[in-house]
């Protein structure tokens, strides 16, 4: 029974620190183990590398729901090209949706984020191209203090729920918005006749936008820097390795993620099929291993992950971290405009 009762308490204090975090991360950003299907989140520059027109994205996390209240992040996105001049060229516009949801508090994160990219071809046969992104927007966050306790409320080791919380005078307001701002740059190319690579780097809230609810603290949003990889390596004439690695730092945070799926294509098309079932497993530093399998079929592709805790949160989480699905369209125009026949995108 007293072992029973140390770890009920481990976890309890766990359980404590994680619904803390939730309120201290209030200027972190989120994150996503299906980075690639949030290009605007991850770099404005990598958004139109695709082949299509038009692409429309979708992915929704669910994370500790075997701890605490659920953390629910959503996204939509959306992103259309359209040719410049002799059509060597293109220019992609996009726009990015999220909505984020944590902890006890149910400190909550909604942004609006358009992004305008513009690609610069580098050879003759449209197979490389230096991008140049910006992303700018409204971000609104706000939390329910009714949900809240706070150490004034206790008396004698009984809590009082209409007791001064002592943070009347300091917390000025339960909601505030402000601007936002990134920029970034990526390259992509073709290695031999049919390796498809990119390379890119960001940088977020350039513009430090001040994310305090109190009144007496004007606390910086951290500047955040993006590196970001993907190759797509054919190795025989239905299979082929698609590879992506994120790497995030702000303030103190650090975040490394990468890994890779095995792509098998489907109706006899080969390695141009938009037909394909993958597989493959990707890791979180000091955090999460993320199995994940995608289904392309045609226009449409659908992916799921689930998260694998193997941070000091797996006692209390018992390994248990975030579930994750990601939907996407993705078409060619019936228009003039079309880059159908003008520009060659690999496929990631």
């Amino acid at each position: 029974m007293k072992l029973k009762r140390i770890k009920n308490r481990w976890k309890t204090a766990m359980l404590a620190c994680c619904c803390f975090s939730a309120l201290n991360g209030a200027a972190q950003d989120i994150h996503l183990s299906q980075f690639a299907e949030t290009p605007i989140l991850r770099n404005p520059a990598l958004i139109g590398i695709f082949n299509g027109d038009v692409r429309v994205q979708a992915v929704y996390r669910n994370q500790w729901n075997s701890v605490t209240i659920p953390y629910q992040t959503g996204t939509v996105s959306g992103e259309m090209k359209f040719p410049v001049g002799n059509y060597n060229d293109h220019v992609t516009a996009g726009l990015q949706l999220t909505y984020d949801r944590a902890g006890t508090s149910r400190l909550q994160s909604a942004q609006i984020l358009p992004a305008i990219n513009y690609h610069k071809s580098l050879s003759e046969d449209r197979s490389s191209f230096l991008s140049l992104g910006f992303m700018g927007g409204m971000v609104q966050r706000q939390f329910d203090p009714t949900h809240l306790t706070f150490n004034n409320q206790y008396t004698n080791g009984r809590f009082d729920p209409y007791a001064p919380t002592g943070e009347e005078g300091r917390l000025a307001k339960i909601g505030y918005r402000y601007w936002d701002a990134g920029v970034g740059m990526s390259y992509n190319g073709v290695l031999g006749e049919a390796t498809n690579y990119f390379i890119g780097a960001a940088y977020y809230h350039f513009n430090r936008p001040k994310v305090s609810f109190y009144n007496d603290e004007k606390v910086e949003l951290e500047p955040k820097l993006s590196l970001n990889l993907g190759i797509t390596i054919p190795v025989s004439e239905r299979v082929k390795v698609v590879a992506h690695y994120n790497q995030l730092h702000q303030g103190a945070y650090q975040e490394f993620i990468g890994g890779a799926m095995i792509g098998y294509g489907l109706m006899d098309q080969g390695l141009e099929s938009d037909r394909g079932m993958y597989g493959g497993l990707f890791f979180r530093w000091n955090d999460a291993v993320v199995p994940m399998v995608r289904l392309d079929m045609g226009a449409y592709e659908i992916g799921v992950s689930y998260d694998v805790n193997i941070s000091r949160l797996r006692t209390a989480s018992q390994a248990m971290g975030g579930f994750e699905v990601s939907m996407v369209f993705k078409s060619f125009l019936n228009s003039r405009n079309t880059t159908l026949n003008s520009v060659t995108c690999p496929s990631f």
